[in-house]
């Protein structure tokens, strides 16, 4: 029994015994591991599938959605850009029922000059030089456009 005390302390004994432990410990994490492993890659699989189905599913009514408030937000632009234009318009209208503003309006415009009056009208000089040819046809009283479109369709057939 000496010789047997005397072998569990030796440092041979020792080391054996050490790796023969760490030989197990290695062997039952590494079976742990692989049982583990086996057993997350199928939840795994099966939660990816789960997850790229939800995201398949939900794709088109999302996209449907945003599109949808887009329009909405358009739309609601819309209504108040055109309830400013009312505004305006209403605006306007108030004015015209003014008979100040009208009279203001036409002289302006139009030109015309209360009984008595003597009207003027200032020619710019450089639009003065400006000949008929060099105006855009924007810029052209309409019956000018139609002639010219006539005189025109008259020399094409000399």
């Amino acid at each position: 029994m000496a010789v047997k005390d005397r072998d569990r302390f030796s440092t041979s004994t020792r080391l054996k015994l050490l790796g023969e432990q760490t030989a197990a410990r290695v062997y039952r994490s590494q079976t742990k591991r692989q049982a583990r492993r086996s057993r997350l890659t199928g939840r795994a699989a099966l939660l990816a599938m789960v997850l790229c189905s939800l995201i398949v599913a939900l794709a088109y009514p999302m996209r449907q959605y945003v599109s949808q408030r887009a329009q909405i937000g358009d739309v609601e632009r819309q209504r108040e850009q055109a309830r400013q234009r009312v505004e305006q318009l209403r605006d306007l209208k108030a004015r015209w029922q003014d008979d100040a503003y009208a009279e203001q309006q036409i002289r302006q415009r139009l030109h015309y000059v209360m009984p008595g009056e003597t009207g003027y009208v200032v020619i710019d000089p450089d639009a003065a030089k400006q000949s008929r040819a060099d105006r855009g046809t924007a810029d052209r009283p309409w019956y000018t456009n139609v002639w010219d479109g006539v005189d025109k369709s008259d020399a094409a057939d000399h």
